[in-house]
Protein backbone atom coordinates (compact mmCIF):
# COMPACT_ATOMS: atom_id res chain seq x y z
CA UNK A 1 0.00 0.00 0.00
CA UNK A 2 2.57 2.50 0.58
CA UNK A 3 4.41 2.11 -2.92
CA UNK A 4 1.79 3.22 -4.63
CA UNK A 5 1.58 6.45 -2.36
CA UNK A 6 5.31 6.75 -2.54
CA UNK A 7 5.36 6.71 -6.42
CA UNK A 8 2.33 9.02 -6.41
CA UNK A 9 4.25 11.36 -4.16
CA UNK A 10 7.34 11.18 -6.18
CA UNK A 11 6.13 11.66 -9.43
CA UNK A 12 3.83 14.75 -7.98
CA UNK A 13 6.85 16.50 -6.31
CA UNK A 14 8.72 16.34 -9.63
CA UNK A 15 5.95 17.66 -11.39
CA UNK A 16 5.22 20.82 -8.98
CA UNK A 17 9.03 21.15 -8.90
CA UNK A 18 9.13 21.67 -12.25
CA UNK A 19 5.64 24.38 -11.94
CA UNK A 20 7.13 26.37 -9.44
CA UNK A 21 10.53 26.33 -11.29
CA UNK A 22 8.66 27.92 -14.39
CA UNK A 23 5.80 30.49 -12.13
CA UNK A 24 7.60 30.76 -8.78
CA UNK A 25 5.58 31.59 -5.56
CA UNK A 26 5.76 30.99 -1.71
CA UNK A 27 2.52 28.66 -2.12
CA UNK A 28 4.26 27.11 -4.26
CA UNK A 29 7.69 26.34 -2.98
CA UNK A 30 5.71 25.29 0.42
CA UNK A 31 3.90 22.64 -1.64
CA UNK A 32 6.70 21.36 -3.24
CA UNK A 33 8.61 21.02 0.26
CA UNK A 34 5.88 19.29 1.72
CA UNK A 35 5.97 16.86 -1.64
CA UNK A 36 9.76 16.34 -1.00
CA UNK A 37 9.28 15.75 2.62
CA UNK A 38 6.77 12.91 2.05
CA UNK A 39 8.35 11.23 -0.47
CA UNK A 40 11.38 11.06 1.33
CA UNK A 41 9.39 9.49 4.58
CA UNK A 42 7.59 7.18 2.42
CA UNK A 43 11.15 5.89 0.97
CA UNK A 44 12.37 5.30 4.45
CA UNK A 45 9.02 3.24 4.84
CA UNK A 46 9.91 1.81 2.03
CA UNK A 47 13.41 0.70 2.73
CA UNK A 48 12.51 -0.28 6.71
CA UNK A 49 9.52 -2.74 4.91
CA UNK A 50 12.15 -3.78 2.18
CA UNK A 51 15.50 -3.81 3.27
CA UNK A 52 17.07 -6.65 0.73
CA UNK A 53 17.17 -3.97 -1.61
CA UNK A 54 18.27 -0.99 0.33
CA UNK A 55 21.39 -0.16 -1.55
CA UNK A 56 19.56 -0.16 -5.31
CA UNK A 57 16.85 1.71 -3.62
CA UNK A 58 18.81 4.06 -1.81
CA UNK A 59 20.77 4.91 -4.40
CA UNK A 60 18.09 5.59 -6.80
CA UNK A 61 16.18 7.74 -4.23
CA UNK A 62 19.19 10.17 -3.66
CA UNK A 63 19.65 11.08 -7.05
CA UNK A 64 15.81 11.71 -7.62
CA UNK A 65 16.03 13.71 -4.42
CA UNK A 66 19.05 15.47 -5.97
CA UNK A 67 17.01 16.16 -8.86
CA UNK A 68 13.97 17.51 -7.02
CA UNK A 69 16.47 19.66 -4.61
CA UNK A 70 18.06 21.49 -7.22
CA UNK A 71 14.61 22.52 -8.79
CA UNK A 72 13.38 23.35 -5.93
CA UNK A 73 16.82 25.46 -4.72
CA UNK A 74 16.56 27.07 -8.72
CA UNK A 75 13.19 28.09 -8.29
CA UNK A 76 13.83 29.31 -4.87
CA UNK A 77 16.82 31.93 -6.43
CA UNK A 78 14.46 32.54 -9.37
CA UNK A 79 11.41 33.99 -6.78
CA UNK A 80 14.23 35.80 -5.01
CA UNK A 81 15.34 37.80 -7.97
CA UNK A 82 11.33 38.54 -9.12
CA UNK A 83 10.91 39.62 -5.76
CA UNK A 84 13.70 41.66 -5.78
CA UNK A 85 12.79 44.24 -9.17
Amino acid sequence: MILPFHIVVAVSSLIWTAVTYFYPSQTKLNAAYTLTALMLVSGFALILSKPAHMTQTCIEGLVFLGVVSYGLVSARHKLARVLNE
